[in-house]
């Protein structure tokens, strides 16, 4: 079996409590979609570590994470409760959903 791993870079919103940016590159801001990064404001690194799809993260799944890490360069971690309400935007399109999926 192969276990897929990546270093990756967690960045912490200053703007937004308990939102979390992964990032597969240090400071790779450029293929964040602007109405996230408008949302998110200031970014400060917060961890860098070596995800594999085995680890347990506390609110995220690992395999998840590594899967938008790959197709994306990007994952956004927000806290559990705004997980729970339902909707989330989709921050890969504009404002009247122009853009790619």
């Amino acid at each position: 079996m192969t276990v897929i791993a990546m270093h990756c870079y967690v960045y912490a919103s200053q703007r937004k409590a308990d939102t979390y940016l992964w990032l597969a590159r240090r400071d790779d801001f450029e293929h964040l979609p602007a109405p996230l990064a408008a949302l998110l404001g200031p970014l400060r690194l917060a961890l860098e570590l070596e995800l594999d799809e085995q680890r347990r993260l506390p609110h995220e799944d690992a395999r998840q994470v590594l899967t938008n890490l790959g197709e994306r360069g990007w994952h956004l971690q927000v806290p559990p409760a705004e997980r729970m309400g339902g909707h989330q935007p989709d921050y890969h399109r504009g404002p009247r959903g122009e853009g790619s999926p």
